[in-house]
């Protein structure tokens, strides 16, 4: 094998190892990579499908998205441009996309804080301050997101921040009398030392504040003990945005997993933490709401992100573990 070929070999490798920095529902890490001498191919792992909370695999689909934007990022991060085609065979449903790698004419000028803020990048499902983000700020994280066909939408209006809770609360009451995804969930949960989520990430908490809801505090209740009986919601100083398509396919998904990406790594670079909160679209009447009650059908809501100033004092949360890349590749 030539020099050039074992460098672009040693190269692609770190690409991908990189890209499995992505995050994925359940941190499944639900994807698969074929190398070849110029080339990624990227592929969904069904095997790691959450067949209860997610039957469709749109949530999988995203989480790969979110690989193949972190991919680009680091192919750009090691002076590489990619020419992305996605669904390549539009009859499979394991090939999701294909990158080319070519050397970069000109050095990417973001390479530098892209890659910090790849490697860095995390989900906190801490608690986070009471300080509001300014609507101006939450509006720059939502126009980082610059794909064809996906839109970020800052819900920055009092009245639309009320109802997405109502409906955040409603769909975790959903899933929290649904003993088969319980069962699903937990069994992610201190899974192994390479996938699933640590329990030292998960807040210990009852659920009923806004910001500290979270996937994984399902079974210690989202209700506050009321006299009727309802939920009790207030409105946090949190930021909240929903990522929308135009569409509602598999390419759609992948877009969106894509500006999942895109829209974290610049709230990472903007030092501020992130947490996707995906339940208020796995339940259809509480998706179906967020659409027409709150975004006037203009889009498909694909994953609802919330995000918030961490508290002062408190380290960097430590990064969830990961399988190693040659669990990830294929021959």
């Amino acid at each position: 094998m030539s020099e050039p070929a074992v460098q672009m070999s040693s190269t692609t490798r770190r690409v991908v190892e990189l890209a499995c920095r992505a995050p994925s529902v359940h941190n499944t890490q639900p994807w698969a990579w074929r190398l070849g001498p110029d080339r990624i191919d990227l592929y969904a792992d069904w095997s790691r499908q959450l067949p209860v909370a997610d039957p469709q695999g749109r949530n999988l689909v995203i989480s790969c998205g979110a690989a193949l934007h972190h991919a680009q990022v680091a192919a750009a991060a090691v002076g590489l441009d990619t020419v992305v085609t996605r669904l390549p065979d539009p009859s499979s449903t394991r090939h999701l996309a294909s990158l080319v790698l070519v050397p970069a004419t000109y050095p990417h000028p973001d390479a530098a804080t892209d890659l910090r803020a790849l490697e860095t990048r995390t989900t906190d499902r801490q608690r986070f301050t009471d300080w509001p983000i300014p609507d101006e700020r939450l509006l720059k994280v939502a126009a980082s997101i610059t794909l064809d066909g996906v839109h970020g939408i800052a819900l920055t209006d009092v009245a639309d921040r009320f109802r997405v809770e109502l409906l955040v609360s409603a769909a975790m009451d959903v899933q929290a009398d649904d003993e088969d995804l319980i069962t699903e969930q937990d069994r992610w949960l201190d899974r192994s030392n390479r996938d699933g989520v640590p329990a030292r990430a998960v807040p210990d908490a009852d659920g009923s504040a806004p910001n500290q809801r979270s996937r994984f505090t399902l079974g210690r209740s989202a209700r506050d003990p009321v006299d009727d009986g309802r939920p009790l919601v207030r409105v946090g100083s949190d930021g909240l945005i929903v990522i929308g398509t135009d569409t509602d396919d598999r390419e759609a998904w992948l877009r969106a997993g894509e500006a999942l990406s895109q829209l974290w790594l610049h709230a990472t670079a903007d030092h501020l933490a992130v947490v996707p909160l995906s339940q208020v679209v796995e339940v259809e009447e509480t998706r179906r709401s967020l659409r027409f009650e709150v975004l006037g059908a203009a889009v498909h809501p694909q994953i609802l992100v919330r995000m918030g100033w961490q508290e002062l004092g408190l380290s960097r949360r430590p990064l969830t573990p990961r399988r190693p890349v040659d669990d990830v590749l294929l021959p």
